[in-house]
């Protein structure tokens, strides 16, 4: 596959979830991987406290169990009113694309175990997330993952952050040897991925959210 040779505003733009065109046969080499987390670790962190760790899980068995868990929470959750396929009911533009949503969802809930890389970002949280203000922790972790997944765009990867899996996050935990006083923040599918056609997605036009000096 050939490395996509992006602008900057191309690269943030077409970075998008990848769930049904990731390429579950495809070894991805750690050397990539580590590319990736290189470049994640210059990310921000408060008081440059680097309280984060990365879980790297390829081993198939160790992939299962993870997946196990995921399809599911993703399950339960599609089964739900609060599922993405549920939301814009009335809205029949809108409903289409959160139907394909719901469906790429679904696919990936049966698929996860067989992503050839798992990512687990983890912050130092001393065993127990603290009361009200939480941005500062999670600032500290979430755009070093974000990095990550535009540095993996950059190379031929596709990712899909997800976080469904949080639902069960002490089996996880137990399951990768993760140690009491981490929080998991995001389970990040990696792979290469079929086709080249990422490009912008369809958003509320910028006016409808914008406020400026005052709400």
């Amino acid at each position: 596959m050939t490395i996509p040779d992006l602008t900057v505003d191309e690269l943030l733009t077409t970075t998008r979830t990848v769930r049904k065109r990731l390429d579950l046969d495809r070894p991805v080499p750690m050397e990539l991987i580590r590319e990736c987390l290189e470049i994640a670790l210059q990310a921000p962190s408060g008081s440059n406290r680097q309280g984060w760790q990365w879980i790297v899980v390829t081993d198939p068995e160790q992939r299962r169990r993870v997946g196990q868990i995921y399809g599911e929470v993703t399950e339960k959750y599609l089964g739900s009113g609060a599922s993405a396929s549920s939301l814009f009911a009335d809205d029949p533009e809108r409903a289409k694309v959160q139907q394909r949503v719901g469906a790429s969802a679904a696919y990936l809930g049966e698929t996860m175990g067989d992503v050839p890389v798992l990512l687990i970002p983890c912050i130092e949280t001393g065993g127990a997330l603290p009361q009200g203000n939480q941005a500062g922790l999670w600032g500290s972790l979430l755009p070093a993952v974000w990095s990550y997944a535009l540095a993996a765009r950059a190379r031929g990867l596709g990712t899909a952050w997800t976080t469904l899996h949080l639902a069960r996050e002490a089996e996880v935990a137990e399951i990768l040897g993760i140690p009491d006083g981490y929080s998991q923040g995001a389970l990040i599918p990696t792979a290469y991925y079929t086709g080249e056609t990422f490009k912008p997605a369809s958003r509320a036009p910028l006016d409808e959210v914008l406020h400026v000096d005052r709400w």
